[in-house]
């Protein structure tokens, strides 16, 4: 049924409000050199403990994602700096109306020679009917080096909610030195419920994570790596500079305390930085 104006003439059907959100950090060996944001994407930046690098907290202020909804992250490191960017809170990515487009997540990271940079995202709640696409890029110098953590949560158990149907395409595009050295994306849409519960896929998880590290140390910590992970279901493997970490877990909330864990650590054995998360993460 068309609505119809106060003089009896056809209105065209409303039109919802997207988001097109962006913001771009850059830091320099002194600190902050360049900071742009467009809403609803915000950057805060909490006191860090001494000898932390600059943090900075992304948070979306819409309080979720929809069909059209657009944000993008890029953070440029310059040579012999450092910083972190993490999130305030788990984005929930909610459910895409029929003919209306994919969610798009972008982020980009650019670190220099003797850099080093962190993505510590907090986890993205996928919600049924969610059609999101999420792309990870860095480019790392050969002697740079950068910590990223990307974790989904299909549906909240808790709260018996499940995902069944939809479309999620999660990617990363990885190069040192210029050169793409890895690339990998899980791609899932129609049934994905059943796409999960094959044996060779999912099984009985509904979470998954991707912990990387990229630098000339990485085989270093390779072994201290698979013993953080401690039990968890997942693995380690590295080459060309890559340490890579996959995890899933039936309960997210175990999945959580496995990459606090990890990343925790990692960071730490590789930066020489706090054993610890950023606060928001416990908040």
């Amino acid at each position: 049924m068309k609505s119809q104006s106060a003089a009896g003439e056809s209105l065209p059907p409303p039109r919802h409000q997207r988001v097109d959100g962006a913001a771009r950090l850059a830091v320099g060996k002194n600190g902050l050199t360049d900071l742009y944001q467009r809403a609803p994407c915000r950057l805060l930046f909490p006191d860090t403990e001494p000898g932390e690098p600059l943090q900075a907290v992304s948070l979306t202020t819409t309080g979720g994602l929809t069909g059209g909804d657009r944000i993008a992250f890029e953070l440029d490191i310059a040579a012999d700096a450092a910083a972190t960017l993490t999130t305030q809170a788990a984005e929930r990515l909610y459910r895409v109306h029929p003919g209306d487009p994919d969610i798009l997540i972008d982020t980009v990271l650019t670190i220099g020679d003797r850099g080093w940079g962190e993505w510590l995202a907090q986890e993205a709640i996928l919600y049924d009917g969610t059609r999101v696409r999420r792309r990870f890029q860095a480019d790392v110098a050969a002697s740079g080096r950068m910590l990223a953590v990307e974790s989904l949560v299909f549906g909240r158990t808790a709260m018996g909610e499940t995902i069944r149907t939809g479309r999620i395409h999660d990617s990363w595009h990885i190069r040192r030195n210029g050169r793409l050295v890895w690339v990998d994306a899980l791609h899932l849409e129609g049934d994905i419920a059943a796409q999960m519960a094959a044996p060779f896929a999912f099984g009985d998880a509904n979470s998954t994570a991707t912990i990387l590290y990229v630098g000339p140390d990485a085989a270093d910590h390779l072994t201290a790596v698979r013993t953080l992970i401690d039990g968890a279901q997942g693995g380690a493997t590295i080459f060309d500079g890559l340490l890579i970490v996959r995890l899933l877990s039936a309960d997210a909330a175990a999945l959580r305390r496995s990459v606090i864990r990890i990343v925790a650590g990692l960071r730490h054995l590789a930066g020489g930085y706090l054993a610890a998360m950023p606060n928001v993460w416990h908040c």
